[in-house]
């Protein structure tokens, strides 16, 4: 495999799951992500064995990496009864949806709560329980940091840790960076001092190694905004060089990282991701696609 990151975009489903690989061979993606039902509902319609069947093969056949994500709606931080077993069930669903398509990362956000303390200590149990019902599942959940609008959990990165904590800290449990949403909670990454800086200060909270995967997306907002707004790679203000940082930082070596940019743009925004590996980079991974 590569010795950076796998670059990627969230792909649409339309027409059939399966379809979102030769969507990802359009765009000239290394890596996918998904929605496996809808990401503004509670429930999906079941997934047929035939549709898991026939994913499962694209995926064998385009060797690309896939990352589902879960509904928005889910909060697993919520005191709400009716909130919290919602999202609980969503979730559940979710990683049994994973197991069947062979997905094996999928990505969360925590939630919100007023309290950050007891809206991690319920993130943490919310996540037990949703081991506890699939205790042989093969699915990593990884929490997603946040811009930090209203009461969101995961702004900074010991918020992040407190939920791991919460959880055990099972290996089962990692995460999943956006670029975006670091940049919005306060964490600069736009040059190369200033990303190596937050890496190491999250490295001292949480622990790289819990990085299993990226979303690549720039910021219509200014450092510290705590505004949650996508813009395609190098038209916002954080700028080239974090991406160029990340796309070669050999620690993420093989993590899919992701676009979350408008649909259309993807190529685009691939294309200069691509630009960004430095020569040596871009000759291994052709040497790999030979």
């Amino acid at each position: 495999m590569t010795g950076r990151p796998l670059l990627g975009a969230h792909e649409s489903v339309a027409g059939g799951l399966h379809l979102a690989f030769e969507r990802a061979s359009a765009d000239g993606a290394e890596a996918i992500q998904i929605f496996t039902k809808n990401a503004r509902g509670w429930a999906g319609k079941p997934l047929a064995p035939e549709d898991a069947a026939r994913f499962r093969a694209a995926a064998r056949a385009a060797r690309v990496p896939a990352v589902s994500h879960a509904s928005y709606l889910v909060n697993l931080a919520s005191e709400d009864p009716g909130i919290r077993g919602k999202s609980l069930d969503a979730m559940a669903d979710e990683v049994a949806r994973c197991d069947a398509l062979s997905v094996p990362l999928l990505v969360v956000h925590p939630g919100s709560h007023p309290d950050p303390a007891r809206g991690a200590a319920l993130a943490g149990q919310a996540l037990r329980e949703v081991r506890r019902r699939a205790p042989r599942s093969r699915t990593r959940i990884l929490i997603e940091n946040a811009a930090g609008q209203g009461h969101s959990l995961g702004r900074t990165f010991e918020e992040l840790a407190a939920i791991l904590r919460a959880a055990g800290s099972p290996a089962w449990l990692g995460v999943c960076l956006d670029s975006c949403h670091l940049f919005a909670a306060g964490h600069d990454i736009r040059t190369p001092r200033a990303y190596a800086r937050t890496l190491a200060a999250f490295d001292a909270a949480v622990g790289l190694s819990r990085v299993r995967a990226w979303h690549l997306n720039d910021s219509k907002g200014p450092l510290g905004c705590r505004v949650d707004r996508h813009e395609n790679v190098g038209d916002g203000q954080i700028g080239l060089a974090a991406f160029a940082c990340i796309v070669n930082d050999a620690r993420f070596a093989s993590v899919p990282a992701v676009l979350e940019t408008e649909e259309g743009s993807q190529k685009e925004n691939l294309r200069r991701l691509r630009a960004l590996r430095r020569p040596e980079a871009r000759e291994e991974r052709r040497r790999e696609l030979a």
